[in-house]
């Protein structure tokens, strides 16, 4: 794997101290790569909940913050600005105005406070809620990339500049980093949290393009955090 695309895929997507910035276009054109990110932020998630096992409620909570946290909020942001999107009224206008301002509405607020919930409640009552994090995680980042390259961008921005060097193969090929949760997850659960993720996936980027005529950063990020929720939900039924 192309190490300077990683660093620069952790440094996109994480808050950690890797050294001087890498060159984004490594990452660009390598998008695919989205998952391995994954398994950074599942597995500081994991090793949150690991020392906080002996009470699930707090470890799952700890969990899901500690992946909020590892990652910068980033994508926890998009989700926000997603709420305020689709919760606005008037034309196509009006909801991209409200998806992309720099301002807080009660959609955002309301999605964030949902979303998290749902992860929180679904991973307290998973057998084990390290490995449920960090399968979802991985699942998480794993619609990044299928947003990536499957969502066309309606103005110019981040995702239009990642979607420009991705190809629709991409969307396949970030599968292979979630192979190896088979050997932790087992083929039965992985393939729930798979499931979930591509029914979640095409809904957002249907959902997307008739409400703002394609996908943005945004979008992408709130795929993260909605993916998560799915994922481990998928994992506790």
């Amino acid at each position: 794997m192309p190490l300077n695309a990683i660093r620069a895929l952790l440094q996109f997507c994480t808050v950690l101290p890797l050294g001087r910035p890498a060159d984004f276009d490594a990452f660009a054109r390598h998008s695919w790569l989205y998952p391995v990110a994954g398994w950074v932020t599942g597995g500081c998630a994991a090793g949150v909940a690991f020392l906080l096992s002996g009470n699930p409620g707090l470890a799952a909570a700890a969990a899901v913050a500690a992946a909020i946290i590892v990652s910068g909020a980033n994508h926890f942001d998009g989700l926000l600005d997603l709420g305020d999107g689709l919760m606005a009224h008037g034309s196509r206008e009006k909801r991209i105005t409200a998806l992309t301002d720099r301002q807080i509405g009660a959609g955002g607020v309301a999605c964030g406070i949902l979303t998290t919930l749902l992860a929180v409640q679904g991973l307290s009552t998973v057998a084990s809620i390290p490995l449920a994090v960090l399968t979802a995680e991985v699942c998480a980042k794993l619609a990044m990339a299928g947003i990536t390259a499957l969502g066309t961008p309606f103005h110019e921005g981040i995702h239009a500049y990642l979607h420009s060097f991705a190809r629709p193969w991409f969307a396949g090929l970030a599968l292979l980093p979630v192979v190896p949760l088979v050997l932790l997850a087992g083929p039965v659960p992985l393939l729930k949290a798979l499931l979930a993720t591509g029914i979640v996936t095409a809904l957002l980027i249907a959902l997307a393009y008739r409400l703002f005529g394609g996908v943005n950063g945004d979008v992408a990020g709130a795929a993260n955090e909605i993916v998560r929720a799915a994922a481990i939900i998928a994992l506790a039924i």
